[in-house]
């Protein structure tokens, strides 16, 4: 059924099924998120989700702060705050932004409820139905469904071992406004990518800011892994080099932990107006208590200190799951990140990693198919392994159990063409950076 020629998100079973807005339709359940349900069983190592190690935060230096909080300011941590965020913080938020050569004012500073929240509100001001959001192909899952959700199209653009391709960047834009479509915004997570684990060069940063100031395209810079490099640091933001053409999205979910749902969004003064009067209308005011028990945290604690071990704890599982692959899967290719929480593994073409999935949990490992990161369905050549929250030896375990799916696979297909199993196409070599071409 439809509604003025635009398919109804639901079933006739449901009362409300005619009253829905159309832009409902674009709601739909990631494939992530329906992995939880069967990825937190305890039998089933789940490389699945991007949870954060949090056990590697002492617990006591959070619960000092929380108890500071409630003793020092308790009547004003549980009270309604500012729909912008609470000033103190937001200049917090400055010195952790400075360590990625960013320089601003915390006037410019908005506080959001995580930086996808952050990421809805952009996109609740920009995005008309048919606009076109321009992303890396493959992109963040829950962002496509936001954009969707606006009913935005998602123009993919591909990229290699050095993130988002410039040259193809400037096609794809030519092509769509030749075409007579209204681009909004670029959505680019350059460092460490989610999913692809690759990082954008410096010498691509400029030229893409370029090419987004020569097309008058605005810049939606998403970077929750920046400052979870394993020994290099990524190249300074994008918006340490351009002002009023980024927005810079950021988030303690990944560097602290994510149960306090703190994000933030810096924006160019303009910008940065109406995300305050989008944030007032979505939440009224982000948490006041999350704000001031981080704030507590960042004046007291040793939190460079505590990113650091983050990156020892994730460099280690990054480790155990590269050297598994080189161990169970070394006929196949996967990225080798230098930062973040993800590896991009490439199957053999005749394999579907969505297909394969239901295979894999009775094998009792989980992973994120490839096409959960294309608003167009491709990669399902794909998969997505994240090495953050299973310990190195489930990770190991865990792709031990992911080989014997694909191997199986390759015998099930071996023989109904015939022939026997199936010879990898891939030609043997141990890839330590992406194909070519990530899409």
């Amino acid at each position: 059924m439809t509604r003025q020629g635009i398919p109804q998100a639901g079933n006739n079973l449901d009362p409300w099924y005619d009253h829905y807005a159309a832009r409902a339709a674009g709601l739909r359940a990631s494939e992530v998120r329906a992995l939880f349900a069967v990825a937190s069983r305890p039998e089933v190592v789940s490389l699945a989700g991007g949870m954060p190690f949090v056990s590697a935060l002492p617990h006591d230096v959070v619960t000092d702060a929380m108890s500071r909080v409630m003793t020092e300011q308790g009547s004003v941590a549980l009270q309604y705050g500012s729909g912008q965020g609470i000033p103190v913080f937001r200049e917090q938020i400055l010195e952790v932004m400075a360590l990625e050569g960013i320089r601003a004012n915390a006037d410019d500073v908005v506080v959001t409820t995580g930086s996808q929240h952050a990421l809805e509100l952009v996109s609740k001001l920009f995005l008309d139905p048919g606009d076109i959001v321009i992303a890396e192909g493959p992109s963040y899952v829950t962002a496509m469904v936001i954009f969707k959700s606006y009913q935005a199209d998602v123009e993919h653009v591909p990229m290699d071992e050095n993130g988002l391709i410039p040259e193809a960047l400037r096609e794809h834009i030519a092509r769509l406004k030749a075409d007579g479509r209204r681009i909004k915004f670029l959505y680019t997570i350059p460092s460490f990518h989610n999913p692809a684990g690759v990082t954008l060069s410096r010498e691509r940063r400029l030229e893409i800011l370029s090419i987004a100031r020569e097309n008058d395209i605005l810049v939606l810079e998403d970077n929750p892994y920046g400052l979870l490099y394993f020994d290099q640091p990524a190249p300074d933001a994008m918006r340490s080099v351009e002002e009023d053409g980024v927005v810079y999205l950021g988030t303690f979910s990944k560097t602290l932990a994510p149960g306090f749902r703190m994000g933030w969004a810096l924006a160019p003064h303009a910008i940065r107006e109406k995300l305050v009067l989008a944030n007032e209308a979505a939440v009224l005011s982000p948490s006041s208590f999350s704000q001031l028990v981080i704030s507590e945290y960042l004046s007291t604690a040793d939190w460079k200190g505590q990113i650091d071990t983050f990156r020892g704890v994730y460099r280690e599982r990054k480790n155990a799951m590269l050297a598994a692959l080189e161990e169970f899967l070394p006929e196949l290719s996967w990225t080798d990140p230098a930062g973040g929480f993800y590896v991009w593994l490439t199957l053999p073409e005749m394999l579907d990693s969505k297909a394969m999935l239901p295979r894999a949990v009775k094998e009792l490992v989980a992973y994120t198919p490839g096409t959960a990161f294309f608003a167009d369905g491709s990669g399902r050549q794909n998969m997505r392994l994240s090495f953050c929250y299973p310990t190195p030896e489930n990770i190991r375990l865990g792709v031990r159990r992911l080989a014997t799916v694909i191997q199986g696979e390759l015998d099930l297909l071996g023989t109904f063409a015939g022939t026997g199993p199936l010879d990898s196409p891939v030609d043997g070599r141990r890839f330590g950076a992406p194909p070519p071409n990530l899409s």
